[in-house]
């Protein structure tokens, strides 16, 4: 069960006070002999004492590829790329026991199985990426972070989203002061709430019990909530349909909105600073329509019952007609692609129940206790991390494809290309330098077995490099009587996805099989495709869990290697400023010409194409 949690009128400490420079200022620090502190944890007290230990000395480094283990990687890389992978196994009928790494999960105490057996990983291969790791500081890094310092040294903020999961209650400060109380301030906070709501004790306005649930929120704060209450539906109560609503495009809230009843609705704004256009432009829309509603009928005394406000901003919460009482916050060291964790995962605690929610967090807990005491070799998210600096940056794999064998899992993909993208699609390294590699691949990906009978046609015979994760459970949620055949063929499929990409088939198994001459190469599966085989015993809250945060850590690892901030997203400003500045011309007549001429001309020929067209306001 969950720890004790302190009442919701404890203080939530401010993370927003007087920070130094910390960071850059130890970029030139970082080649003289020091003392790190390194947390090491005790798993089965769940404390965490902090001890000194003398670290290995760190070189200075600007960009990844000035590391002497890089260069050492550049000539092994020639070695090994003339290696076959089926090779290397009749070579060592151990190498998937040398190779894979199982983790048993303190959430639930289920298994899950990583097998990186079937990827181009020699003992020296892995030794060297090793030495890179250390001499990249990565260790440091993390210590750093879990120290709570300001680690997104860029906007001088803290990343510490492990503290929303610290089921453990162990000591986690930001500037000298816990986060522990006033994190489970909010847990207590979601845990009455949520309990209300499914237990039908929470009512409407006109005193009817909550069916429906509208998430409006954008980016992290929907992406999320979407993927983890898709992936738990197992889990999910009978009597709640959950809707998320994200996009600007009016249709989303439209197609939203028609299966709703107003009085029986709850609507979850979710925006830190109840500022963001796109989900403040669908929350008064949303609002709009439910004053409209029979049986509320403009009532806006209504709208405290209705709405609930996952932000920071009280000021904008309550102008907008939302009770204080009804607003959960989270503090300015919770990333927006983290924020699941956080009060952001309402809608999550609400489907599945609080229980379930903490088992959740329980099961990233654990695999950011395995991510911070376990050393290198044997650390399952650094493994994975160094295996896609490997691909990036010496097979010049641009794309990674994440392929899970579970429908329930289906937005999991998109779910990580916000984590891995908008982490680490950065090209300047943290002292300010332009790299000169490869950071931050495209990461892509469906469920199988669909995902077969689409794009796999391009992993098998395809001209493209593509490391590939495969993800299965051994146990259905959904076991079809009488005998699982089901299960049986999708875990077949994932098994000999994995295989066939490896092993291929050659031209002189081609031809014995009675194919033609000039069909041969038609035929022809090279093989040598990598994969990493993730087996869970069953997707729980604590699987899931677990499964993000070990994403969530190799991502880390990769942009601590290639020396970028991976928590910051300047990327997404640009485009946000122009359309603010287009906005404003869209609603003004006649036509625009301070843009460059394409997109003069675009903006000018919608402007005549909407007003042809007549507006019918359907809400």
């Amino acid at each position: 069960m969950y720890p004790a949690l302190l009442p919701r009128s404890s203080a939530v400490p401010s993370c927003t006070m007087g920070v130094s420079h910390f960071y850059c200022t130890s970029m030139q620090m970082r080649g003289i002999f020091f003392l790190l502190a390194f947390i090491s944890l005790d798993v089965s007290c769940g404390n965490v004492p902090l001890t000194v230990q003398k670290q290995e000395q760190t070189m200075p480094f600007s960009l990844a590829s000035e590391l002497p283990a890089w260069k050492t990687l550049q000539d092994h890389y020639q070695t090994v790329k003339t290696l076959h992978l089926s090779d290397l196994f009749a070579q060592d009928p151990k190498r998937a026991e040398r190779l894979s790494r199982s983790f048993l999960n303190d959430a639930d105490g289920n298994e899950i199985y990583f097998d990186f057996s079937k990827n181009f990983l020699t003992e020296e291969t892995l030794g060297l990426l090793i030495k890179l790791a250390k001499e990249a500081d990565v260790e440091g890094l993390r210590d750093r972070m879990f120290r709570g310092e300001k680690v997104n040294f860029t906007e001088e903020r803290a990343v510490y989203h492990m503290a929303l999961r610290n089921v453990s209650n162990r000591t986690m400060e930001v500037d000298g002061r816990s986060v522990v109380e006033g994190v489970n301030s909010v847990l207590e906070h979601m845990k009455e709430f949520s309990e209300q709501v499914r237990s039908g004790g929470w009512k409407g306005h006109t005193g009817q019990r909550i069916r429906s649930i509208v998430n409006i929120g954008i980016g992290g704060s929907d992406l999320g909530p979407v993927m983890v209450t898709e992936a738990l539906r197992p889990y999910g109560h009978p009597d709640l349909t959950l809707h998320f609503v994200s996009n600007i495009d009016g249709t989303h809230i439209t197609e939203a909105l028609k299966s709703c009843d107003a009085e029986s609705t709850l609507f979850l704004v979710a925006s830190k600073t109840f500022t963001t256009a796109e989900t403040c432009t669908n929350a008064n829309t949303a609002k709009e329509w439910f004053l409209k509603q029979k049986g509320i009928d403009g009532d806006r005394s209504a709208i405290a019952k209705h709405f609930v406000a996952l932000s920071t901003n009280e000021v904008e919460v309550t102008k907008f007609g939302i009770d204080a009482q009804n607003m959960f916050g989270f503090e300015s060291w919770v990333g927006g692609r983290y924020s699941v964790w956080s009060a952001i995962g309402l809608s999550v605690a609400l489907y599945i129940g609080f229980d379930r929610f903490h088992e959740f967090l329980a099961g990233a807990h654990a695999i950011d206790n395995h991510f911070l005491s376990k050393p290198l070799e044997e650390n399952i998210p650094i493994i994975g991390g160094l295996l896609s600096v490997w691909y990036s940056n010496f097979f010049n794999a641009q794309t990674h494809l994440v392929s899970p064998f579970d429908q329930y899992l289906h937005r999991f993909p998109a779910y990580l290309q916000q984590l891995s993208m908008e982490s680490n699609g950065k090209s300047v390294t943290r002292d300010g330098s332009i790299v000169n590699y490869t950071t931050g691949a495209i990461l892509f990906g469906e469920p199988a077995t669909n995902a077969q009978h689409s794009f796999y046609q391009l992993l098998h015979q395809g001209t493209k490099f593509i490391p590939t994760d495969f993800i299965l459970a051994a146990e259905s949620h959904n076991p079809v009587a009488p005998d699982n055949k089901h299960q049986s063929m999708l875990a077949s499929n994932f098994f000999a996805q994995a295989e066939a990409l490896m092993v291929g088939k050659d031209e002189g198994q081609v031809l014995a099989e009675g194919t033609p001459e000039r069909l041969k190469n038609h035929k022809v599966f090279r093989g040598d495709r990598p994969t990493t085989a993730i087996l869970a015993q069953k997707i729980t809250p604590g699987a899931l869990g677990a499964l993000i945060a070990y994403y969530e850590h190799l991502t880390f690892t990769e942009g601590a290697i290639w020396n970028i901030n991976s928590f910051d997203q300047w990327g997404v400003e640009l485009g946000k400023s122009l359309a603010k500045k287009i906005g404003s011309e869209l609603e003004t007549p006649g036509d625009v010409s301070g843009h460059d001429g394409s997109t003069n001309t675009l903006i000018n020929k919608f402007k005549k194409m909407s007003s042809a067209g007549k507006v019918e306001y359907k809400l």
